[in-house]
């Protein structure tokens, strides 16, 4: 997990999938009364480069950390692909990374970034079991396939390059945010139900469906529809044989052939454009481009779908080159996050917070019973910025956390063939 920045918020949409090279989004910074996370200020500016994909960016929160904490926050905003490549190339450009789960198959390899100490993060007990073990707070167990969260968020010691398969104190990712992503659709145009990720190949809709165009993701929305039309069950979507890439990317390219696809989009923007216009009806979508469709007045649905969803988790860790009093403020830093104020900041969004009690106390309790409980909107519903997203008596596509989350199929993903995926993925969009 990763659009350019939108109306709705700074930092709105996911993944920020900016065209070409990762550029500095801009320095962050305010003044004001000091709650929270008091400090002294120190002769040496306490300063943090922050690459990420706009998951959870947002000029707020970083005018707020530094009100609390005194850190500015330099966003260095790159899609994910670029993030992983900086990474991979440029490890001492960058201080604190925010970054997907699915990416430490190829990060944690590099030995670019630095494992992180459990004990150093105050609320590393309270973070939700959906990423320490697999299941929501009431016990539930939810959809493991691909790279879930709990598969690689411990490492075997703080020089280790092994994931670890019971908890350790070195953790690869501090966990911030995760998602549970459907099919956008336009229930105006479309005028039935719509209930099964068949529906994106359905000829029903030839010329007016659309996928996103970021391999890792792409695949996966692909799988489902898949097995929802009955033409294979994966034994692990999220692992797929070159025999299985195969057979899927042949199924993808003759229904593009036959004209299914309007387009195949790679950022926010793109896939808000095509379904504000018209040009589909039903495509692969974020939650948040969704919210942003209607608040331009135009009907839009994420929909609840039969076979589930496809999941996305995100969170913090260092550049190996991150150490002394630096280290400190980054821990610090990571530490201000699950406070609570980026927390709510986040779930206004559509997002879910790590710690989701120091988030309920950062929201009114009307917003959260939208967001988390399900519940009709007990009075108008408005972003971060104040922007209206829904009318009282509005109910949160997907209902709860635990109906959405409950309903996790696969979590985006690296495969073992992840770069033969990555060539068939890209004959198939060239096709």
């Amino acid at each position: 997990m990763s659009e350019t920045t939108t109306t709705l918020s700074a930092g709105l949409s996911r993944r920020s999938l900016l065209k070409g090279a990762a550029g500095v989004a801009g320095l962050a910074a305010g003044s004001g009364v000091i709650t929270g996370f008091p400090y002294i200020k120190a002769s040496e500016e306490k300063v943090l480069r922050y690459l990420g994909t706009a998951v959870n960016e947002g000029d707020a929160i970083s005018k707020k950390c530094f009100e609390d904490t005194g850190i500015k926050i330099q966003y260095i905003t790159a899609t994910t692909d670029d993030v992983t490549k900086r990474v991979m190339t440029q490890p001492n450009s960058f201080d604190v990374l925010d970054t997907e789960y699915f990416s430490l198959k190829k990060l944690v390899p590099s030995n670019n970034i630095l494992p992180l100490d459990a004990k150093k993060i105050k609320e590393f007990d309270n973070i939700t079991p959906v990423f320490t073990k697999g299941e929501l707070p009431n016990g539930k167990k939810i959809g493991n396939q691909g790279t879930a969260p709990w598969k690689v968020l411990y490492l075997e010691g703080p020089d280790s390059d092994v994931f670890a398969t019971s908890p350790t104190e070195w953790v690869t990712l501090i966990p911030t945010v995760y998602n549970a992503d459907t099919l956008g659709i336009r229930p105006d145009l479309i005028k039935r139900p719509i209930s099964s990720w068949a529906e994106l190949l359905n000829p029903e809709f030839k010329g007016k469906a659309s996928i996103l165009n970021i391999p890792s993701i792409g695949i996966m929305d692909a799988a489902m529809v898949i097995e929802a039309t009955g033409q294979y069950k994966y034994p692990d979507k999220g692992n797929m044989t070159k025999a299985e890439i195969d057979l899927t990317m042949k199924i993808m390219t003759e229904a593009k052939k036959a004209g299914q696809f309007r387009a195949f989009w790679k950022d926010f923007n793109e896939s808000v454009n095509l379904m504000s216009s018209g040009e589909t009806v039903i495509q692969s979508m974020w939650s948040p481009a969704v919210t942003k469709v209607r608040s331009m007045g135009i009907p839009c649905v994420f929909q609840p779908l039969k076979e589930g969803y496809r999941s996305w988790a995100s969170g913090f860790c260092m550049s190996k080159g991150v150490k002394g009093q630096k280290q400190e403020w980054a821990y610090e830093f990571i530490n201000w996050f699950l406070s609570g104020f980026a927390g709510g900041y986040l779930n206004r969004q559509g997002y879910y917070s790590a710690v989701l009690s120091t988030a309920k106390a950062n929201m009114e309790p009307y917003e959260w019973a939208y967001w988390m409980e399900g519940k009709p909107a007990e009075k108008d519903i408005k972003g971060p910025d104040g922007t209206l997203l829904e009318k009282a008596g509005a109910v949160r596509d997907g209902g709860s956390y635990e109906d959405r989350m409950g309903n996790v199929a696969c979590w985006n993903s690296i495969m073992d063939e992840n770069d033969y995926m990555v060539r068939k993925w890209n004959e198939f969009i060239a096709a």
